[in-house]
């Protein structure tokens, strides 16, 4: 059962807000730079990206276009990814011939984004290229190429800035640790 106290249930703070704002503001700078005199379409996967997504495209500078998906790939409240991908909801503009960046929270096996890159390569963009602010390489099952990573993490299971579990904790300003008894128990 989850706490009153959301911040009670963090065994550690892993990146504080003032860490998360500088790094969104120099991937924005980044990806401002790398397509420059271009106009760029943001893709962010839901719900999780969704802080990332708007603090990132605040901080890029040259016109940007957003749209939204939403995927299924974990049955309930699990911490474990089932490898079965549903498309909730799809683009709602067509992205052929667009500059496109998909915008992900976290990357961990990488089963889910594998898949969305294939169906959206699909769907025709000049380029596809991809940004997370969270990456954690030794859960990786599918090899990902990742354009722009705000933080590599060790594997632990981490809430906030969008991420959650059972759909709570994403509205914490901060990544932290999940203190184990709240998932296992």
């Amino acid at each position: 059962m989850t706490s009153v106290d959301m911040e009670a249930d963090v065994a550690e703070v892993l990146l504080s807000e003032d860490e998360i704002r500088a790094k969104v503001l120099e991937l924005g700078r980044q990806i401002s730079d790398d397509y420059a005199g271009r106009q760029l379409t943001l893709v962010s996967v839901l719900k999780g990206s969704l802080p990332f997504m708007a603090d990132l495209m605040r901080s890029i500078t040259i016109p940007v276009r957003i749209d939204l998906m939403e995927v299924s790939s974990y049955g309930g409240i699990t911490t474990e990814s089932s490898g079965l991908v549903r498309i909730l909801k799809d683009l709602s503009s067509s992205i052929e011939g667009s500059d496109v960046l998909l915008v992900e929270d976290i990357i961990d096996t990488g089963l889910t984004l594998n898949y969305l890159l294939r169906y959206l390569r699909g769907k025709n963009p000049a380029s596809l290229r991809i940004c997370t602010l969270l990456d954690k390489p030794a859960r990786r099952l599918v090899e990902i190429p990742v354009d722009y990573i705000g933080f590599t993490i060790p594997d632990r299971f981490v809430v906030g800035y969008g991420l959650d579990y059972g759909e709570l904790y994403r509205n914490l300003r901060f990544v932290g640790v999940l203190r184990p008894e709240v998932y296992s128990g």
